[in-house]
């Protein structure tokens, strides 16, 4: 019997709970009941209870994904975010933290993880980002608010808010 309970607390709350192929999946710490479809690279992150992945969406190291949300295909979602409960991330919604990347620095030499500021981003709680949005590094977006499809977002939503556009900017009830 402890051999079935260090299996069960050891292998299957450390795994998704499908069987889905072709996933590079990597130092994962995973809630109960998480789903993670084909397709997907998930690595050093923290995936909540009840909370799906679909294919093709890539979540890197260090980021946190809250219980019962749901990140449908094509995301990609890099260093520095944290997603709270309940959020929706629509398909192809991509995360950036830096506002300044480049390659090189003045002088053309290779630039490092030393060159480069970490800029973190929460969403808070119920929030929802619509397909193909874009979120800059270093900004909040609010509990419930609505990201329209194919806005980018560079400053703060507040909660409730609903914003669309490039830039994204407050709309009203239509």
């Amino acid at each position: 019997m402890d051999d079935l309970l260090d299996y069960v607390s050891n292998v299957v709350m450390n795994e998704p709970a499908n069987d889905a192929p072709f996933r590079l999946i990597d130092d994962v710490d995973f809630g109960r009941d998480v789903v993670v479809r084909s397709f997907t690279n998930l690595y050093g992150c923290r995936i909540g209870d009840n909370t799906h992945v679909g294919p093709f969406v890539e979540i890197q190291r260090g980021v946190s994904v809250a219980a019962n949300c749901k990140i449908e295909s094509h995301a990609f979602i890099c260093e520095g975010v944290e997603i709270e409960d309940e959020v929706f991330v629509g398909h192809g919604t991509l995360f950036t933290n830096d506002k300044f990347p480049r390659a090189t620095d003045e002088s053309g030499v290779m630039k490092t993880e030393k060159d480069w500021t970490l800029l973190r981003t929460v969403v808070e709680r119920g929030a929802s980002l619509g397909s193909g949005s874009i979120v800059i590094g270093g900004v909040r977006i609010g509990a419930r608010a609505i990201v329209g499809a194919g806005a980018v977002v560079t400053r703060d939503v507040g909660p409730g808010e609903t914003v669309a556009g490039v830039p994204a900017r407050l709309r009203g009830p239509e």
